[in-house]
């Protein structure tokens, strides 16, 4: 059954009202897990790794690692509750990964918020993983505010995040202002889109040409084949770039040896032969993991992404430098 918003915001204004999404269209909420508090060092895993003030500040957004779940009470939660022990040990185990080599030589910052559990995703009801990613979006650009607040804003920053968290890169590239925009070294939008919609909405997004390019959006998705991409994250898509050789064109990259790397400039994703992938097992109900492998997108080429990572922020500061 197709969502009358009207209809519901009529009848749940006063929900609506409570839990700050008055004056939008929003489905049913269910519970609604307790607000972060970014001024809080207990809503952030940090890892400062930078005592000689040379690399730059990241700012990481996670992906999805949980699915909807029910209160003692019995209500339904569409969201992550990022006071809830069991949900902040999976968290903290994406970041401690991810930390692992983004974090030496920079200032690692992830937030953790109230993400979109993964059953409405796995609806493949894009409609309803649209209005209630809302609430996901405003932590996301609350976190950033913060995040810029406290910081010292002559450092660069990388924006980067994996699947949803990729999502929260590309709402943070809209959202930012120009002065937020001069400090940003790159952002990496790992396993989701950049849609033509995004791009008409803010000249901050500009992808990437090469590896050495600031102020550049990456972004590419996996597949096997392109009968396997996922339009969930990775249809319409603007844009890819291939982390290994840091190309857009075709020409093919090898990594580890044995497995294959090459964009597909037809339909902006990332081909990739001799690699199985079977470590990632099928994922929200079969939607992802299935001929593309979205699991791997941080994780095949992270030694990639670290080097890219800080030549990056190399290359910022020296531009900066020489103003």
């Amino acid at each position: 059954m197709a969502l009358n918003c009207k209809v519901w915001i009529k009848t749940h204004a006063s929900l609506l009202v409570f839990t700050g999404l008055a004056g939008a269209c929003r489905p049913p909420v269910g519970h609604i897990p307790p607000r972060p508090d970014y001024t809080s060092p207990d809503c952030w895993f940090t890892q400062l790794q930078d005592p000689d003030s040379t690399g730059g500040d990241i700012l990481y957004f996670i992906s999805t690692c949980i699915n909807d779940w029910k209160t003692p009470q019995g209500d339904t939660c569409f969201y992550a509750d990022i006071y809830n022990p069991v949900q902040r040990a999976r968290m903290d185990r994406e970041n401690v990964r991810i930390s692992a080599y983004m974090a030496p030589g920079n200032n690692f910052y992830s937030p953790y918020y109230r993400f979109l559990a993964g059953t409405t995703i796995a609806s493949r009801n894009e409609d309803l993983v649209e209005l209630r990613e809302h609430l996901a979006m405003l932590d996301v650009k609350r976190a950033f505010d913060a995040f810029q607040a406290s910081r010292d804003r002559s450092r660069p920053f990388v924006l980067a995040g994996f699947s949803q968290g990729g999502k929260a890169v590309v709402e943070l590239l809209k959202y930012m202002s120009d002065e937020d925009y001069e400090q940003l070294a790159a952002a990496y939008v790992l396993g989701y889109k950049v849609t033509p919609a995004d791009t008409a909405a803010t000249r901050h997004i500009r992808p990437a040409r090469g590896a050495e390019d600031t102020g550049v959006t990456i972004c590419y998705n996996t597949v096997k084949d392109v009968k396997y991409i996922k339009p969930h994250v990775a249809v319409p898509n603007v844009m890819c770039i291939n982390p290994v050789n840091w190309r857009t064109d075709a020409v093919p990259a090898t990594l580890k040896d044995t497995i294959t790397v090459t964009v597909n400039p037809e339909h902006h994703v990332l081909v990739v032969t001799g690699y199985s992938g079977s470590e990632y097992k099928p994922i929200l109900k079969g939607l992802l993991n299935t001929g593309d492998i979205h699991g791997c997108e941080p994780w095949l080429y992270q030694d990639c992404l670290k080097e890219n990572i800080n030549l990056r922020i190399r290359k910022w500061r020296e531009k900066h430098q020489n103003r």
